[in-house]
């Protein structure tokens, strides 16, 4: 077993890695000079957690009155259980990042292997989330098509499956140890060899389960935008305007992807020799920040905007015209709530 010096092994963010020899069961403790580029690439990661939690907790407050008018007040449906979810675990989930990131915080061995399978599985139970509401976008995007429902729940399970058989091979290979260097406290996480490629495979399929939701949200809004050009403006301009909504946060949710998926999988390359140049360091920063922003900032938006669209459609428009937008309204008979 080979191991590297992280203050997290995270199956979706990969940290920068510094090759050790095998974990002991006892603390190491030096003030070797030969850690201090190892202590400074940790303070200075340890700055952007930080940052990334304060965006998390900051974005929560701003929508708070959005949370409490079009989550908790309507309706209680699975949509607003997945939002609660994302949105409060990605609280906790910051909280508890920051902690097992701060250099002046000690950790147990028993208390870093706790933190470090609840953030690795929190980071698995929150992407089958986000999964489930695209499903039930595309699912009322497509008319509630039973075919395009069945096809789109195989692959979520066969995607999803996957990834947690290899989570649970990744996490039960990784072992913790705490260091004190000059002062400062890390975690030392030890996995085998090929856990990288594991952790590749991961995202190559949640990237795959991305690029095939927008492919097929960008198809039927194009075909739904032809006929209305064709038909004319007047016609369906309410549910043009909730696919309008629809796209415009889906593009900003999967462009927030790529960029997360590519700095993953950056990060993973072996060309990255030198885990301590500013290079590596400002690419590992970037996964801090927007990681977090992608699944706990941008995810729960992906409820708020619509259901915020569909309270204006209510409060602006007659009866008539509500039922127009019953492609989002999780009830027939229940004109005022929404499944996404």
């Amino acid at each position: 077993m080979v191991v590297y010096l992280a203050r997290t092994l995270s199956l979706y963010i990969p940290n920068i890695s510094h090759w050790l020899t095998p974990i002991s069961n006892m603390t190491l403790v030096s003030n070797d000079p030969s850690w201090w580029p190892t202590i400074s690439s940790n303070i200075f990661s340890s700055y952007w957690i930080v940052a990334a939690g304060v965006v998390v907790v900051y974005d929560w407050g701003l929508t708070l009155g959005q949370e409490i008018e079009l989550i908790l007040r309507q309706r209680w449906s699975l949509m607003t259980v997945l939002y609660l979810i994302i949105r409060y675990i990605g609280i906790l989930y910051s909280i508890t990042n920051i902690l097992q990131n701060m250099p002046l915080v000690s950790l147990t061995d028993a208390v870093s292997n706790i933190t470090n399978y609840a953030s690795n599985w929190t980071n698995v139970v929150v992407a089958a989330a986000l999964g489930v509401i695209m499903i039930a976008r595309l699912h009322a995007m497509y008319q509630r098509s039973r075919m395009m429902l069945i096809f789109l729940v195989i692959i979520f399970l066969a995607v999803n499956i996957a990834c947690g058989v290899i989570s649970a091979i990744l996490l039960k290979h990784s072992v913790s140890e705490e260091f004190i260097l000059s002062g400062t406290y890390m975690c030392n996480y030890g996995s085998e060899e090929g856990d990288q490629l594991l952790i590749s495979i991961i995202w190559t399929l949640n990237t795959v389960w991305e690029v095939l939701a927008l492919c097929l949200a960008v198809w039927i809004a194009a075909r739904h935008f032809c006929d209305l050009r064709r038909l004319g403006p007047s016609t369906g301009s309410t549910v043009g305007d909730c696919f309008r909504v629809l796209i415009k946060s889906h593009v900003l949710y999967f462009a927030c992807f790529t960029g997360v998926s590519c700095l993953v999988l950056s990060d993973l390359s072996p060309g990255l020799l030198n885990p301590y140049s500013m290079e590596v360091q400002i690419l590992n920063s970037a996964l801090q920040i927007f990681l977090p922003v992608q699944m706990f900032v941008l995810g729960p938006r992906l409820i708020l905007s619509v259901r915020e669209h569909h309270a204006k459609l209510v409060a602006n428009s007659d009866a008539e015209t509500s039922m127009a937008s019953i492609v989002f309204q999780e009830h027939l008979h229940i004109p005022t709530s929404s499944t996404v």
